[in-house]
This record gives structure tokens, C-alpha cells and sequence, in this order.
């Protein structure tokens, strides 16, 4: 059986708001519905097009319990006919979304599905479902022979690792911000945005952005989680609400509906690693993908590798040996924010609109998760901006 090639038509996403700001009153399923239905506005297509949605979610509790998804497209005024489904595969929720949705087309059982995230981090905080309980169970912890299973921990244990100082975390921290600044001022996000204005919020570009950013400003900042740590709030993910949705289909398809695919899904992986460092299996999933794509990091012209903490896109850059102007090229979650389910979605969408203004043919993003795996994305360019 031949597989079909699963295309990306359309790409959008929500404003990344910060703590506390503009986004913190939002209902998920309301800032999910934002994205769903600004993608099929752009797509030019209607609801009942859509075959079914793929939702990626990392803190199922409250408002995004019971099937955020479904809900989500309910909210949108979808048909109660189009189906949906919530993915959780911590950080990489909506990035594995997306190759659950690409794996499906190929395989000829839908056709056009819409694959994406949300997480609303001032509503539904992280470490949220740590009240109800240990997650990891008892005999994981004796397993490993610790007493947690701490992200930043792991981030801490990585600079030790790979011998960042603070002063590297830190001006790749100030590096993020200033490429995030440059990417606002330049408009390179405009088009890929969805503003959000409901239920008293307004939003139209995204919050986190502190310009200024430097080593000297950074300075102050006590370290999170080792008294002795390098690891603090300016070199880390924001607090953050956000989501962001892509329109999946076949080349068929998309010639069939009129729809210019941008972007072909090339290929996909996911590694686990060590899950008391949790954070290095970019790495591993990296060199799997690249196996798959038959690609060298050399062939790669654009890298998303999600910034959950400063040491992740160093060590990763480090051991893959890419070319470090390739890495991050617009900023990351260090100057933006990092709301987890959304996180997958939101680097596909600013990778894809990167490739396409600057006519790269390969781009790839990877993530960092919960538990020590990582998901990674091989997309290839299929049209640009200065063909459409």
C-alpha cells in the first residue's frame, strides 16, 4: 500500500500571552475556538470539512478537562458532527497532534483533519494535578533512586553536564529576546497571527517580550531550584496561555479543495531518554528523524527547539554540532512564553512561516517533555510567500 502525502495548508495561532496579562481571564475552549476558526476563515473552508480534530492538552484538570478538544470546537460553533480528540504527550502534546494527524491522512483514513493545542496556564496552573497526588508512582522514584522527578532540576543538571556558565544561559536568554524583538518590529509574525478580543481581552501581539533584556538585567535574578544554581526565571520558559491549529490533508485533497499546500510533513520521530534529566531527548529524536528523513543537520536551514529552559537548545546545538544562526532564529518560550499544550503547534506555525519568507526547504523542530521524551519534525517547502 502506497502512502499519500499529508501537507500542511494552513497555519495560525493565538497571541502567546504572559502571567498574569492580557489572556488570564480566557477560557480555553475560547482561545481554542480563536484558532479554529481563523484557520478555516484562511483555509476558505467550513466546518463540516474538517473530518476531525486532534487537540493537544497537557493539564487536564478544570477548564481543560473532559475532552478540551470537543469542547473546544463547540465553542468554535462547529457542528456538532465534527469529532475530536484531546493528546497528551506533555510539552510535545500538539506536536505529536500534529503527526497523529499527518500518520492519519498518509494512511488514507481521513482526509482533512485540524491538528493543534491550547493550554491556559493562568487558569489552570502547572503542577496543578501534582495536588491530587504523585504522578510518577512510587516504584518509578525507587526506581531511579530519587525522591522527584523535577524539570528544573534537570535543566540544572544539564548545565553541569555540558559546563554552561550562567553567563552562556544568560546571553543566550538575552539573544532569545532580542531575536524576538526583531521578528515583532519587522512583522514576521503578523501574518501567522489570530488577535484575540473577547470576554474583556484584547490581544494582538505577543505579551512576554521584555526588550532591554541583557546579562547585567539578568544578573539580579535569584536562581528556582539550587540555592548554588545557574537555573532562574530570565533563563527559562515564561508562564504563559495560547493555541494554535494547523490544516492537515492530502495533496489530493488540497489540489481537489483548491488549497496551495505550504509545507509537505517529511518526516517524524519520538525518543525517550533519561527521565531524571527529562530534557535531553531533542537529542536522540533529532538523530532519529534525521535517520528517517535520509537529511544531515547540514541539509536542515531552519531549527525550532523548544527554549523550556536555556540548556535545552545549547546542549542540543552542542551535540548536533547545527549551525548556531539557524537555531531559534526568531526567539522561543525564554522571551515568549511557553503555554505546554500549544507549544508543539506554535513552533510548527512560526517554523512554517519562516521557511516560506526566507525559502528554506527544511526546516525542523523537536521538544522537550515531561518525562524524558521528545517528539521531532522534519517539514519540506512546498510554496512560498513569493509565490502565492
Amino acid at each position: 500500500m502506497r502512502l499519500r502525502e499529508a501537507v500542511v495548508v494552513e497555519a495560525v495561532r493565538t497571541p502567546i500571552g504572559r502571567k498574569n496579562g492580557a489572556l488570564a481571564g480566557v477560557h480555553a475552549v475560547d482561545l481554542s475556538a480563536v484558532a479554529l476558526n481563523a484557520l478555516l476563515s484562511r483555509a476558505g473552508l467550513e466546518p463540516p470539512d474538517v473530518d476531525d480534530v486532534y487537540w493537544g492538552c497537557v493539564t487536564q484538570l478544570g477548564d481543560q478537562s473532559s475532552n478540551v478538544g470537543r469542547f473546544a470546537t463547540l465553542a468554535a460553533g462547529w457542528p456538532e458532527s465534527v469529532p475530536a480528540v484531546t493528546v497528551n504527550r506533555a510539552c510535545g502534546s500538539s506536536q505529536q497532534a500534529l503527526e497523529f494527524a499527518a500518520v492519519t491522512v498518509m494512511s488514507g483514513r481521513a482526509e482533512v483533519i485540524v491538528a493543534g493545542g491550547v493550554e491556559t496556564m493562568n487558569r489552570v496552573p502547572l503542577g496543578s494535578a501534582r495536588k491530587l497526588g504523585e504522578p510518577y508512582g512510587r516504584s518509578v522514584l525507587d526506581r531511579y533512586g530519587v525522591d522527584d522527578l523535577s524539570q528544573g532540576i534537570g535543566a540544572e543538571m544539564m548545565a553541569d553536564k555540558w559546563g554552561f556558565s550562567r553567563t552562556q544561559l544568560d546571553e543566550y536568554a538575552a539573544l532569545s529576546h532580542e531575536r524576538a524583538a526583531a521578528a515583532i518590529d519587522s512583522g514576521a509574525f503578523e501574518a501567522q497571527l489570530a488577535p484575540v478580543t473577547l470576554n474583556g481581552a484584547s490581544l494582538a501581539v505577543d505579551e512576554g517580550l521584555r526588550r532591554g533584556t541583557s546579562v547585567d538585567t539578568l544578573a539580579g535574578l535569584k536562581p528556582s531550584f539550587r540555592e548554588d544554581g545557574r537555573i532562574h526565571a530570565g533563563n527559562s520558559s515564561q508562564i504563559a496561555d495560547g493555541a494554535a491549529a494547523l490544516l492537515v490533508t492530502s495533496a489530493e485533497k488540497a489540489e481537489a479543495l483548491g488549497l496551495r499546500p505550504l509545507v509537505r510533513f517529511h518526516s517524524g520521530a519520538v525518543a525517550g531518554a533519561d527521565p531524571v534529566t527529562m530534557l535531553t531527548a531533542p537529542i536522540p529524536a533529532t538523530e532519529k528523524v534525521l535517520r528517517s528523513a535520509g537529511l544531515g543537520i547540514d541539509d536542515i536551514g531552519a531549527f525550532e527547539i523548544n527554549e523550556a529552559f536555556a540548556p535545552v537548545p545549547l546542549a542540543w546545538q552542542v551535540e548536533t554540532g547545527a549551525d548556531p544562526a539557524r537555531l531559534n532564529p526568531v526567539g522561543g518560550a525564554i522571551a515568549v512564553g511557553h503555554p505546554l499544550g500549544a507549544s508543539g503547534a506554535i513552533l510548527a506555525t512560526r517554523l512554517i512561516s519562516y521557511m516560506r519568507t526566507n525559502g528554506i526547504r527544511y526546516g525542523l523542530q523537536a521538544m522537550c517533555e515531561g518525562g524524558g521524551t521528545a517528539n521531532a519534525t522534519v517539514f519540506e517547502l512546498l510554496s512560498n510567500d513569493s509565490d502565492r
